[in-house]
């Protein structure tokens, strides 16, 4: 994290990066040793809080790039302290008592495009000189050093600022892009980074080139007046690289020379409106009207920082409070004060859907947060690979569901491993604002560091993550020697399998995520993991995982995300045919003439054979058209497609069983008599000199190659998930 230091007294501060976990008193020391300011002489304000040695900085909620005031003391008494501080506070207003002259710069004149350092960032932004004066003391020395310039900011740049600067803030706008072959080594020049996240776009920096290859421009990073350097940075934006310009002497060339500036990019302080004033927002606008209108009467919360109209409000204000003012949302009631014998809902209880609504909806009929009441016995609990009959793009829509379905057992935790094993599935959902969705390829953040007491599901990060448990499981999985410090996978496909399902929740920040409910993936391998400090300041173990399936993905062109498989409830309302009706008068049916009972059943069979057709994806279709050699053995299955996908299936599997080991064939060889057997069952049949078929007896070439049928082989993978996930012995 990036701190200002800013002295009261007008010297010259520093920017200090320390951890947010850091004490008060390691921040001292660093003062000491970059302002050389003894720690005992030093008295820090933060937003009119003083800083005490013992407190971490994260219990001031010090934000990213905030400004920290110091106060240097001198060894008297409280009293004479606090006198001074009196005076220093009374020290701009004796400034602004000296009478202000307008005056003319050597070098800029009122209108003039240039670059300013502002110091609350140490960047660089364009502004446009709008005053130039001094001090009527000042003028007797006529230096350019006395004059101060009043800039505005360019009229593209948001939120707007207006300041004054002296000579050495200030500088010619850059106007000249680079060419690559014009960089070289030692050059400094201005630049876009992001000293938080390195792959975006960031504000403008002096950046001092230090070693250029054919791809990649790398040096350091200049921040603030001090120039804190820094290093082993790399330019994301290589062909926005600017020359920095050097301030010359106003002459008649000079004004007579047109230069075309184009606007610098700067990142969206807002990233729901893009920093578009004529557009409504709710991060950004008012919060009753949404509208970014008439900056100056928009009013912020002390609390919650949120923006309002005056105008707006009920009742409206006339003008701005002097004091603190909060927000309807913040303010606090007496009449919500508790008192004794009362008893008063949370405005979290008040809010739940059953206090809200007089609705006697049945939310889900308990299904989110029944237990299981089956489990999965296809496969041990751990199974690497895909679990068999599950296809690539299955849709459940409760977790429990796909706990039951053996494709990710915990029904809560997002990684289902042991640490000395591997991880067997994990998915992704919306816990970790780390995570990056690429959907063939993503990030993913590890588990813990979070004070889940009180019954949490979630909360926020709060303290590092360490490379155990689970965390350690999913480790496991890349094919490279387990290491504490991280890992990359020597050969990625090697790794164990991991199963991926993703769920609704992600849609916050992934693309690829299902509308609704939980949907299997596929088959994901690990390619590396390593620590990384995370956006909440705290070490995330984070892992890249690459996708690893033959099953086109659901997203992909061939894809497909079948429909949603719902928990199967009795119906309450249904009636129950087998209990006999009671005795007594009862009127009886009045038949009808409908043109329902004209349909006979094979009518009816033909409509419910016609709902349940199975119609095979192409990819498949081309694999069985292409293994001509069983082509009487798929147009006896193909006669199933019309009773569904299930018996279509089953019916492969009764045509395509080895008779030797008695399960589907694996990695099948097609005889000359047209039977199909395994590759390691026939191979145990020649060591034992047995050169028959096994099935009709037809001799076979003691020579024979042992050849697999490709195209069979790859239909079967496709048409049964996990077919395949080891060979046999």
């Amino acid at each position: 994290m990036r701190i200002n230091i800013k002295p009261l007294d007008g010297t010259p501060g520093a920017v200090i990066e320390i951890s947010k976990k850091a004490l008060v008193s390691e921040l001292k020391n660093e003062i000491a040793k970059r302002l050389e300011i003894p720690e005992s002489q030093q008295r820090l304000l933060y937003f009119g809080k003083e800083l005490q040695g013992n407190v971490a900085l994260l219990d001031y909620k010090i934000i990213e790039g905030g400004t920290i005031q110091i106060i240097v003391t001198t060894n008297q008494t409280n009293q004479t302290i606090k006198e001074e501080i009196v005076d220093i506070k009374e020290e701009p207003e004796e400034e602004n008592e000296h009478v202000l002259i307008d005056v003319n710069s050597k070098y800029y004149k009122i209108g003039d495009l240039v670059d300013v350092l502002l110091d609350d960032t140490g960047a660089w932004y364009e502004g446009i000189v709008s005053q130039i004066f001094m001090k009527e003391t000042d003028e007797i020395k006529k230096s350019e050093e006395n004059v101060v310039f009043k800039i505005q900011s360019a009229p593209h740049i948001l939120p707007t600022f207006e300041f004054d600067a002296k000579f050495k803030e200030i500088r010619p706008r850059s106007y000249y892009t680079y060419k690559f072959a014009e960089l070289t080594p030692g050059l400094t020049v201005l630049a876009n980074y992001n000293l938080e996240e390195k792959k975006s776009r960031g504000l403008w920096f002096d950046f001092k080139i230090t070693d250029i290859t054919r791809t990649n421009i790398s040096g350091t990073v200049l921040v603030g007046r001090d120039e804190t350097p820094i290093e082993n940075c790399t330019i994301v934006f290589k062909n926005e690289i600017l020359r920095i310009e050097v301030p010359e002497l106003l002459d008649i060339d000079k004004e007579k020379r047109k230069i075309k500036y184009t606007p610098r990019i700067y990142p969206y302080n807002c990233s729901t409106c893009r920093d578009d004033l004529n557009k409504k927002c709710k991060d950004c606008g008012c919060k009753i009207c949404r509208g970014k209108q008439d900056l100056k009467s928009i009013l912020l919360c002390d609390e919650c920082d949120d923006e309002y109209h005056i105008y707006c409000l009920d009742p409206p204000l006339e003008d701005i409070p002097t004091d603190d003012w909060y927000c309807p949302e913040c303010k606090v009631d007496d009449n919500e004060i508790v008192k004794k014998g009362e008893v008063k809902l949370t405005k979290k209880q008040i809010n739940m859907p059953n206090k809200k609504s007089t609705s006697t909806r049945d939310w889900g009929q308990g299904m989110a947060c029944a237990g299981r009441s089956k489990i999965c016995t296809i496969v041990p609990k751990n199974h690497f690979g895909p679990i068999p009959n599950i296809d690539v793009g299955t849709r459940w829509l409760y977790r429990i569901q796909v706990s039951e379905a053996g494709v990710h057992r915990p029904a809560v935790s997002g990684i289902h491993g042991v640490a000395n094993d591997g991880a067997y599935s994990i998915v992704i959902s919306s816990g970790y604002e780390d995570d990056i969705d690429e959907g063939d390829e993503f990030i993913y953040t590890g588990s813990g560091g979070r004070d889940l007491s009180g019954n949490k599901r979630v909360n926020v990060q709060s303290c590092d993550q360490e490379l155990t448990n689970c965390n350690k499981a999913l480790a496991m999985n890349c094919n490279t020697p387990f290491n504490k410090e991280g890992g990359v996978a020597k050969n990625w496909r090697n790794g164990k399998p991991v199963r991926v399902v993703r769920n609704h929740k992600a849609k916050k920040h992934s693309k690829y995520a299902p509308e609704e409910g939980n949907r299997y993936d596929g088959i994901y391998k690990v390619v590396k993991y390593y620590p990384e400090r995370g956006k909440s300041g705290f070490i995330v173990w984070k892992y890249l995982l690459r996708r690893d399936d033959p099953t086109p993905a659901p997203w992909d062109k061939n894809g497909v995300e079948l429909d949603i498989i719902a928990q199967k409830q009795q119906n309450k309302n249904k009636t129950n045919s087998s209990k006999p009706e009671p005795a007594g008068n009862k009127k009886r049916k009045r038949q009808t003439n409908d043109v329902t009972n004209d349909v006979t059943d094979d009518d009816l069979n033909t409509a419910k054979k016609s709902t349940l057709a199975y119609e095979l994806p192409i990819d498949i279709k081309e694999l069985i058209d292409k293994d001509t050699i069983n082509y009487n053995n798929w147009v006896e299955c193909s006669n199933e497609l019309q009773n569904g996908r299930l018996k279509f299936r089953e019916k492969v599997e009764e045509i395509f069983i080895c008779i030797c080991c008695q399960d589907l064939v694996y990695e099948p060889v097609t005889l000359e008599c047209k039977h199909n057997f395994c590759k390691n069952c026939l191979k145990r049949s020649f060591n034992l000199k047995m050169f028959k078929c096994p099935c009709c007896r037809h001799e076979l070439d003691e020579k024979l190659v042992l050849d697999i049928n490709q195209n069979c082989s790859q239909a079967l993978k496709l048409l049964f998930p996990g077919y395949g996930s080891g060979s046999k012995q």
